[in-house]
């Protein structure tokens, strides 16, 4: 009766026209069909400047029958074949479009973020107080809770999240709560339930273990508040698999490379986004030959990065990373790795001193992008 699609249609906030197209395709297969379809806004789907349409603005652009998008806070009616239901959507949202630049200029970043996170949760409990109690009503909002177990985004969208207490999302009002945003598959809480279905795809090798899917909720409108959704089950997808090769040379190996592909035989790779991760002597790096194991994940879908971590012989000499693809690591991960492989070596306590700073200095950069 309703696909509830809680933000976040593309990885880029500027997505090329064939994945415009496809993603276009498969939500009139579903309007077409009779089926609701509400589009909340997520991050990744704000353009860099206000002034551009998001990437989900085409749809009521054209009047798309079926579609409804939540680009602004509010409680939108949803008329589905089996009757009404409320949805009170809170998308992404700019502190820009929240905050007065008077109001904000000698806050710190950290009370900024308070800020919006109160305006925020005194909009989820108004919306709340002005339910229909005869009707369904749900609660998808694009935003991190504070309990909840974060993925990638927390390296990709570090210091911009507006993060909420589970208290203030869990509303008593609301008969289920689809949030969206961080891309672990997490249940916070039972009733009602609040609940993150996680992205359909992985989207970086900090997702490779994560299973991806979706959740179907059936919901009786003839029950009391509180007790109208009847079951919310889980159910997997076949998201494209990452896969991670590790690969350590010894010392006497007299064929580096037969050993590296050896150890791709043993994964399966077809289809799937690989990086290899090869440790090997200073004295053999020479002996990798490169082409035959790119030869040997032809079937892979894209090679994501090759990295040689080149061992230091006893005169000393600097460790090479070899190739690394930006696709497969996010910022904090390149700057960690980056700090592990200095000569001479740093601390664990410095290295975790020194990451601190980097992450600040992300945020701070992030903040100035918003």
């Amino acid at each position: 009766d309703l696909v509830l699609f809680a933000g976040d249609a593309y990885k880029s906030r500027e997505p090329n026209q064939t994945h415009q197209r496809e993603f276009a395709k498969r939500v009139a297969r579903l309007a077409s069909g009779g089926v609701q379809v509400f589009l909340l806004v997520g991050n990744h789907d704000l353009p860099h400047a206000i002034a551009k349409a998001t990437a989900v603005e085409i749809f009521p652009t054209l009047s798309v029958a079926n579609v409804t998008v939540g680009d602004k806070p509010g409680k939108y009616l949803i008329q589905t074949k089996r009757g009404a239901v409320q949805v009170v959507a809170i998308p992404w949202i700019r502190r820009s479009l929240l905050l007065s630049r008077e109001g904000t200029k000698n806050l710190t970043f950290e009370q900024i973020n308070d800020r919006v996170q109160e305006i925020l949760t005194q909009r989820i409990y108004s919306e709340a107080e002005s339910l229909d109690k005869s009707l369904p009503s749900m609660l998808t909002a694009h935003v991190s809770v504070g309990e909840a177990k974060l993925g990638s985004e927390r390296t990709m969208m570090v210091g911009q999240d507006h993060v909420l207490l589970l208290s203030n999302i869990a509303h008593p009002a609301f008969d289920y709560i689809a949030l969206g945003h961080i891309h672990r598959t997490q249940v916070l809480s039972q009733q009602p339930p609040v609940v993150y279905c996680g992205s359909l795809q992985r989207v970086d090798f900090s997702e490779e273990k994560d299973e991806k899917g979706f959740y179907v909720v059936d919901i009786d409108s003839s029950q009391e508040p509180g007790s109208r959704v009847t079951s919310y089950q889980f159910h997997p997808v076949k998201a494209r698999p990452f896969q991670t090769i590790e690969v350590s040379i010894k010392d006497d190996d007299p064929d580096p490379t037969l050993t590296i592909l050896k150890a791709i035989e043993k994964v399966p790779v077809a289809d799937a986004i690989v990086r290899v991760q090869i440790q090997v002597p200073e004295a053999l790096e020479g002996f990798i030959r490169e082409g035959d194991i790119r030869k040997a994940l032809d079937e892979a879908h894209f090679i994501a990065a090759i990295t040689k971590e080149v061992q230091r012989s006893a005169r000393g000499g600097r460790t090479r990373l070899g190739e690394r693809s930006a696709e497969g690591m996010a910022p904090l991960e390149a700057l960690e790795l980056y700090l592990k492989t200095q000569t001479p070596p740093l601390s664990p306590r410095r290295i975790k001193e020194l990451l601190q700073y980097g992450e600040k200095l992300i945020q701070e950069k992030q903040a100035e992008e918003v």
